[in-house]
């Protein structure tokens, strides 16, 4: 497949809709409290019983930050209270110990992400104990085949517990900068030297993390072409093996910190499509490759190679090689994907509490997949991943016409490629290097749930 990409403001503008991001099929707004821990356990059993088992991948979420940043729209709880935040990892031992209590120990560990929130608003001693729990209740692959990665907010962070990081077993690392002009940083309360960014990226070089990425945001307010073509510089300058630059979607109505930003001073649409062409221009003019969505990575990354060998993987952490992991959620709000099922823990704190507190897994929702959700979920997953889909390869692997099945879905896509978004044959469809950043429009061609809703979900804008 061609890696390529290419800013077409016309295409973009006329296909900037509201959409999903396709971490998942169904996606989060379809799952439903009809799925239970029963049947979650259910799936675990039949996952378990396979041939040959899959590894795990293991997401910890860890909600807890000390300060504010108003753009946020992560599940977190903002609060200098630490007695919180260990009545919070007292909880989730708990759900460490139930959760490896269903995974056979023959399925070995071989990615494990802490997210949050800010993973180290935790000291070294609590997250060494994290770790340990994690270790006793499931088996860590040896150190050579693990991906173990964590968030770090550079501002709390120094190379003393970089270093603790890792001699915890983490080695690769994702570093929020979100925007470097200290106008920016004031309008979004997150005021962050760019200098200690940069220190931290030579200092997890230098101790040992094997890949180093980096999170920026466009359209935050105050920004303009000229303020962030000086971040994008600093941060190219650096070189990190991948680059994460996220769209802002103010959505108040949703976000409740979100109503500390002045809406005034948000980047017009206009604005906006010339952040995104400016960041697209300067990562692919320094050699980045565009992955898709938002991320981009150096040309000898392994999402760069995985993309380029055909075993890309998309779940809800974004970008991944580890497809033939089953994920498992740990923590508030978090989601596991385990064989053909999706199962989300409750979403607030104090529920989740309390059905680890009677002893039972906090398992809010979730879909099981039918044959039909396992046919969709492929295409998606192919367009987000590959920007393309082989008709007799579908046809062979799920024992169906595609032709015939999607006869509706192809003609809707035939009017995506006369305007120059794909290049549609009777073999298959590829995505274009225009219609590459509008994957996500594709994508949603194929969404059954988008194309009969008649009251679509609060989605995202596709740029």
């Amino acid at each position: 497949m061609s890696q390529q990409v290419q800013f077409n403001p016309e295409l973009v503008q006329r296909y900037d809709v509201a959409g999903p991001r396709y971490t998942s099929y169904p996606t989060a707004v379809q799952f439903h409290e009809g799925f239970d821990a029963e049947l979650y356990r259910r799936f675990v059993r039949e996952s378990n019983s396979e041939l040959i088992p899959s590894p795990l991948s293991l997401y910890v979420h860890l909600p807890f930050c000390h300060s504010l940043c108003y753009y946020c729209g992560c599940n977190k709880k903002v609060t200098q209270h630490i007695e919180q935040g260990v009545a919070y990892l007292q909880f989730l031992s708990q759900e460490i110990r139930m959760r490896g209590e269903l995974f056979d120990h023959d399925r070995q560990v071989t990615q494990l992400h802490f997210g949050g929130g800010t993973p180290t608003y935790f000291d070294d001693i609590q997250l060494e104990q994290l770790m340990a729990n994690l270790e006793h209740a499931f088996t860590f692959a040896p150190a050579r085949d693990r991906e173990f990665s964590i968030e770090v907010d550079p501002r709390t962070v120094d190379r003393e517990r970089l270093s603790r990081l890792v001699d915890l077993g983490f080695n690769r690392i994702s570093l929020g900068v979100q925007d470097i002009d200290p106008d920016v940083q004031k309008a979004v309360n997150r005021i962050q030297d760019p200098q200690t960014t940069l220190n931290m990226i030579s200092d997890s070089r230098a101790l040992g993390f094997k890949s180093v990425s980096i999170d920026l945001i466009y359209g935050l307010p105050l920004q303009t072409t000229a303020s962030f073509s000086k971040t994008l510089a600093v941060v190219l300058g650096a070189r990190p093996d991948r680059l994460a630059v996220y769209n802002y979607a103010h959505m108040p109505e949703v976000f409740r910190s979100q109503r500390m930003i002045n809406a005034a001073d948000i980047p017009t649409p206009q604005t906006k499509l010339e952040l995104m062409a400016l960041t697209i221009e300067k990562l692919t003019g320094a050699g980045y490759v565009y992955i898709g969505m938002d991320h981009f990575a150096l040309p000898e990354d392994e999402l760069s190679r995985a993309q380029r060998e055909g075993h890309l993987h998309r779940n809800f952490q974004g970008y991944s090689t580890h497809s033939e992991c089953d994920l498992v959620g740990l923590g508030v709000s978090a989601i596991d994907k385990v064989g053909d099922c999706f199962a989300q823990n409750y979403k607030k704190i104090p529920q989740w509490q309390d059905a680890i507190g009677r002893g039972e897994l906090p398992v809010w929702r979730g879909p099981s997949l039918s044959q039909e959700g396992r046919l969709r979920s492929a295409v998606i997953e192919a367009i987000m991943c590959h920007s393309a889909v082989n008709f007799q390869e579908f046809s062979n692997r799920f024992h169906f016409d595609f032709n015939d099945h999607f006869a509706l879905e192809l003609h809707r896509l035939q009017l995506l490629a006369d305007d120059g978004l794909a290049d549609l044959n009777e073999d298959g469809f590829t995505l274009t290097a225009e219609g590459r950043l509008l994957m996500r429009a594709v994508a949603m061609i194929f969404d059954e749930y988008i194309q009969s809703a008649t009251d679509q979900p609060r989605y995202s804008r596709v740029i």
